[in-house]
């Protein structure tokens, strides 16, 4: 089985992020750049049934700048068996539309019984690639799921709602999603790490995957105004003088919490 892990390089959460007020796209300078914790998740999902199907080829997919290759090759050292990142200057700023229509085509190129993804990155926390893209390459897919549970013709998994669990399948090829509800990822051990520096590594153009965008239209949406969070306010100190409940209710009533 071949099963495609979507990961993605982003700031660090632990750190600063800020988007740069001229152009709104996030400053990766301005802390850590890491795989992404929900991408790593979804690789151990892959990675927990090649444990048991040795005969599993387990391929990262990334679309990103050349400078996130050693963040990816973290997933090869984890276990993955190769590694396809797209890179080209035009997708800097690349909307959700043209994020999934380029994934889509390099999954088209690769090949696959399974794709992974997390259900939102930490960055632009859009949690739609993973539908966008298996609505593109029209093939089943199981979002958001708690647990995830994979035989050789089919995908299966439970969803938490509101007021239930659903329990979905598909049968393969298919693309899902997962929540943080599955188990952390795996570290990479020394081995692994040697390893990773002689796993096959493929870099791919829009060229090589026959999609145009041109400069002044790859985000294909328009950015209408972008500006910095101004800084929160002191609050309202209640003090009590036998009188603390009223001034906590009317505070409620006039900011519609109660």
């Amino acid at each position: 089985m071949k099963i495609v892990v979507l990961v993605k390089e982003v700031p660090d959460t632990y750190g600063d992020r800020k988007l740069d007020l001229e152009t709104g796209i996030v400053d990766r300078a301005a802390s850590d750049k890491v795989l992404d914790e929900i991408g790593e998740r979804a690789l151990e999902v892959a990675l927990a049934h090649a444990d048991g199907h040795p005969d599993s080829e387990i391929v990262l997919l990334s679309m990103g700048p050349e400078s996130a290759q050693s963040s990816i090759r973290r997933g090869l050292a984890m276990g993955a068996s190769s590694a396809v990142q797209v890179v080209d200057e035009t997708l800097l700023g690349a909307d959700l539309g043209l994020t999934s229509e380029v994934l889509a085509a390099a999954l088209q190129r690769t090949g696959f019984d399974l794709v992974i993804a997390g259900n939102e990155s930490t960055d632009g926390s859009g949690g739609v690639i993973p539908a966008m893209v298996a609505e593109r390459l029209g093939v089943p897919q199981l979002t958001a799921l708690a647990s995830v549970e994979i035989s050789d013709a089919s995908v299966s998994g439970r969803r938490v709602l509101d007021d239930g669990v659903a329990t979905v399948s598909a049968s393969l090829p298919a693309v899902i999603s997962i929540t943080e509800s599955l188990p952390d990822a795996r570290m990479a051990n020394i081995k692994g790490i040697m390893a990773a520096k002689k796993k096959p590594y493929e870099t791919l153009s829009l060229h090589d995957l026959g999609i145009v965008a041109e400069r002044e239209d790859a985000p294909r949406s328009i950015m209408i105004a972008v500006s910095e969070r101004p800084p929160r306010g002191a609050g309202v100190k209640i003090v009590d003088e036998g009188d603390a409940g009223e001034q906590l209710a009317e505070f409620l009533v006039q900011n519609r919490l109660a």
